[in-house]
């Protein structure tokens, strides 16, 4: 027996429930934009090179660890709540299982489905509690119990693309040279290409999606390099 072209195509999909992109590219960005910013803030102000890779450094540790327990934390705790509603649902379909067959094929009839096979399907379902609950939980709460992501996995991911990121714009200083200009100048290619990879997962053209990570990036590096030259001003004034 071959596989129909459906089964086929489902099998190219890319993997969205696996909790590993998001963070990722979360952290890829966050580490490229902390650490640029960081790194325009204390190089505006004036600071010496070695100041500025202390600070790059200590930018890279204290925000890779707090992204990677963040990760966990709010992915632990969204599979805790998802958990907590699959048992209240099972609850549900023990005590009244006629009314959530109802509730079910009402669902079913209002996407369009003749109401007597709903009512049919629905109530079929019965006979498997585990399969029930998992159509109630998909159809009430737009989730799968059995496909949670890992928050170990967006844990690791952040981390390890938040550190990535963070040492791109200090790769220049560690290389040798002290040019606040190239420095940032290496971190804004870091963005652009962050983007362009992104894209590779999204379909979107890259020069777009690494044009918007640029773009981002260079607002908030004017920024804070902005507070950091009039601090420093302030500062050398005083």
């Amino acid at each position: 027996m071959t596989d129909s072209p459906a089964a086929l195509r489902e099998a190219h999909h890319a993997d969205v429930s696996g909790g590993w992109l998001r963070p990722a590219v979360f952290g890829a960005m966050d580490g490229l934009v902390t650490n640029i910013a960081l790194i325009a803030g204390v190089g505006g102000g004036g600071v010496a090179p070695r100041s500025v890779v202390l600070t790059g450094a200590a930018g890279l540790v204290a925000g890779a660890i707090s992204m990677g327990l963040g990760e966990y934390t709010s992915v632990k705790s969204a599979n805790e709540q998802v958990a907590n509603e699959v048992a209240k649902e099972r609850r549900e379909l023990e005590r009244h299982p006629e009314a959530e067959a109802r509730e079910l094929a009402t669902a079913w009839a209002n996407r369009g489905l003749p109401r007597e096979l709903a009512d049919q399907v629905a109530h079929a379902l019965r006979a498997n509690p585990e399969e029930a609950l998992r159509i109630h939980v998909r159809e009430e709460l737009g989730v799968d119990p059995d496909d949670q992501p890992s928050p170990w996995t967006a844990a690791f991911s952040s981390l390890l693309c938040f550190s990535v990121g963070a040492f791109v714009p200090l790769l220049t200083y560690v290389l040798g040279f002290t040019s606040l200009g190239l420095a940032l100048a290496v971190g804004g290619l870091g963005l652009f290409v962050a983007g362009a990879i992104v894209a590779r997962f999204t379909n979107r053209r890259w020069w777009l999606s690494g044009g918007r990570q640029l773009l981002l990036g260079a607002a908030a590096t004017g920024v804070t390099y902005l507070v950091g030259k009039l601090i420093g001003v302030s500062g050398a004034l005083g």
